[in-house]
């Protein structure tokens, strides 16, 4: 199909961190990052909160059985900008390749659950918040706003992220659909919790999310998920209760295309590396031709969304003339530009 249509191969990054360790899991996500590079990938994605690691414990325990794990996640927790996302950015300029990770951001006084997206250039060009913790998360990670909705156009195409069960919300996907998404990053924690309790928690029930995602948007979709390895269960499960609740692996990374047919995956459920795909972008004006939902298959006159994209602020200043922002404070989130050569979270 010529330079229109290119094919592009796109990774997910199936792995653990080392468990609420952010040095020693930055240097893990470099080394990936360059695994992943040397396979062809232009594009690389990790699981939600990948940086230091999903907070198991908020399922499993009482407040008093969290607070020590949680003050670790707060040590560990990434600011932005930081020698952390320096690595990270360093990776991908090193490699040549786009990199999107899921991470706990501190700012201010309190921990979001973010995804930033960083160009082949070495820049941060994405940077959002879920918008809504799922459930128990609310007891550790903020919420997120309008702002954090976005596309980013790049060389490779339109990208796109969401975390976990932001997938299950209607009015996010129409707003994900409406703004031409083309390869979205789809990040999970590991399936490994309530395993056989909650059908609603198990992989077979989120990579059906993921696929009906591509099928609704047209869009290639990585579903990236991470691995509960064994520290971290011995870390967490330190009673028979608590090892009832969690297991070690819960891998399920699979790359879906926009007909909703799996072409790379699903890995295996403690397998841990890196998922390669080939994506052909004529498959996406192939699937627009039959079904878009937010363009010529939408009833505009009949159902709409109302978005407000404005970032959601603690203080606004009354005074017009003193800038909303102080001026050490970067924008929290948002698409911070839509090309490679950006300005805004320089290293």
């Amino acid at each position: 199909m010529g330079d229109q249509f290119p094919t592009v191969r796109i990774a997910a990054a199936q792995a653990s961190p080392v468990f609420l360790d952010r040095e020693r899991s930055t240097e893990k996500a470099v080394s990936l990052i360059a695994e992943a590079a040397r396979q062809g990938a232009q594009l690389v994605a990790f699981s939600e909160a990948w940086l230091p690691g999903y907070p198991w414990w908020i399922y499993m325990g009482s407040p008093i059985y969290s607070a020590p794990f949680t003050q670790q996640l707060y040590a560990n927790a990434v600011r932005l900008p930081s020698p952390t996302l320096t690595k990270l950015c360093d990776a991908a300029r090193d490699n040549h390749i786009y990199v999107v990770m899921g991470l706990t951001e501190l700012a201010g006084g309190s921990l979001y659950l973010g995804q930033i997206t960083i160009s082949p250039a070495g820049v941060m060009i994405g940077h959002r918040r879920k918008l809504k913790p799922t459930h128990a998360e609310r007891t550790i990670w903020g919420e997120g706003d309008g702002s954090d909705l976005f596309t980013m156009e790049t060389k490779i195409g339109v990208l796109g992220s969401l975390n976990c069960w932001e997938h299950l919300q209607p009015l996010t996907r129409y707003a994900m659909n409406y703004f031409n998404e083309q390869i979205h990053v789809s990040a999970w924690p590991s399936f490994c919790l309530y395993t056989g309790t909650l059908h609603s928690f198990s992989a077979e029930a989120n990579l059906a999310v993921s696929r009906s995602y591509a099928l609704e948007t047209q869009t290639f979709v990585i579903h990236v998920g991470g691995l509960c390895d064994q520290a971290t269960f011995d870390l967490l499960a330190d009673d028979e209760e608590k090892a009832r609740l969690l297991r070690v692996g819960g891998g399920a990374s699979e790359i879906i295309d926009p007909m909703g047919q799996t072409i790379a995956g699903p890995m295996g459920d403690n397998e841990e590396g890196i998922l390669i795909a080939d994506c052909d972008m004529a498959k996406i004006a192939g699937a627009k031709m039959a079904n878009d939902p937010a363009g010529h298959y939408a009833r505009g006159d009949v159902t709409q969304l109302l978005l407000n994209r404005r970032p959601r602020r603690p203080v606004i200043y009354a005074d017009a003339a003193t800038p909303e922002l102080l001026p050490d404070e970067p924008p929290h989130s948002g698409a911070i530009a839509d090309v490679d050569a950006v300005k805004g979270y320089e290293k």
